[in-house]
């Protein structure tokens, strides 16, 4: 497995070395933490956080004027061990200026071709909203959460007590829905992209210019399980700042740390981030997959519960 995953590093940095994009390295210690709702940072002494993402610092590289850039690095994030997760794993996160997200979907197909023998040429590619249609049996734009509590009941999702706002409460089920009815269902055969997801998960995607009910954000599952996440990139400093403290309030009542904001970030943002699609793909889970293994633990030297 050592040599495998040696192996699988090396394609991926060869693939990025034929198509010109900088290979960088940017700090694991940060003096911010992650907002997110969803995802826990470890906070160390002296005021600074392992990071759970490389993303703000390189877009911080983005905004100085680096060009197309990748890299691979490892990430931390509280609270995630299983089949599937490691509180510590490897991720390779990339940026393309002047692209949007769906330019970012084909080199994804491309970059896993190159790594994956046997995929297809093109890879399916379904609307977030068809999905849900498709495999939960609901509209996901157009279900309020008792519609989409009642799918969960038919389906024997089992309900669990939520708080939070409106907005908040309707997102939980729609992930809810999405762990385990929808996402489970893609890519079985062939890996497959999943796009224009809700605005309310934008996370730091562009809203859609020509319709606001959804982002420019997309993700890819491979054998059910979530593989990338991908965003034609949010450029506008004063929308990110609005985002993050949203975020804040939310954490915030669910009595959850809220770290300041990277204002790092924000001033890159101010500075001017030019218009770009980014992407990141969990490494210890493709080498899972591409191994046809059942547990990501597996692909580690050492996982969490021996390090």
């Amino acid at each position: 497995m050592l040599r495998e995953r040696a192996a699988l590093v090396d394609k991926l940095r060869g693939f990025f070395a034929k198509r010109g994009v900088l290979e960088v390295d940017t700090p694991m210690l940060s003096c911010a933490g992650t907002v997110d709702r969803n995802i826990d940072s470890f906070e160390v002494t002296g005021g600074r956080w392992l990071q759970t993402s490389p993303e703000f610092a390189m877009k911080r590289l983005l905004a100085a004027g680096s060009g197309p850039i990748f890299q691979i690095s490892h990430v931390f994030r509280i609270d995630e061990a299983g089949r599937h997760h490691n509180p510590e794993f490897s991720m390779l996160e990339w940026y393309r200026p002047s692209w949007d997200h769906r330019q970012l979907m084909t080199e994804v197909a491309a970059l896993l071709g190159s790594v994956v023998t046997g995929l297809p040429a093109e890879l399916k590619q379904v609307s977030y909203r068809a999905a849900f249609i498709n495999h939960a049996g609901v509209d996901p734009l157009e279900s309020g959460t008792a519609g989409l509590q009642r799918r969960c009941r038919e389906l024997g999702i089992e309900l669990v007590p939520t708080g939070g706002n409106a907005v908040e409460q309707r997102d939980f089920y729609l992930d809810l829905l999405m762990s385990k009815a929808v996402g489970p269902a893609l890519g079985r055969d062939a890996p497959e992209f999943l796009y224009d997801f809700p605005a309310s998960q934008a996370a730091l995607a562009r809203i859609r210019a020509d319709d606001p009910t959804v982002a420019e954000r997309f993700e890819l599952f491979w054998k059910g399980i979530e593989l990338a996440n991908g965003f034609h990139e949010l450029n506008d400093a004063r929308e990110q700042r609005r985002r993050f403290e949203r975020d804040r309030e939310a954490r915030r009542a669910r009595g959850l740390p809220t770290p300041e904001v990277d204002e790092h970030l924000l001033a890159a943002l101010e500075s001017g981030l030019p218009d770009c699609a980014g992407v990141a793909v969990g490494i210890d889970r493709l080498l899972m997959l591409m191994q046809g293994l059942d547990d990501v633990r597996d692909t580690f030297a050492f996982d969490w519960m021996r390090a």
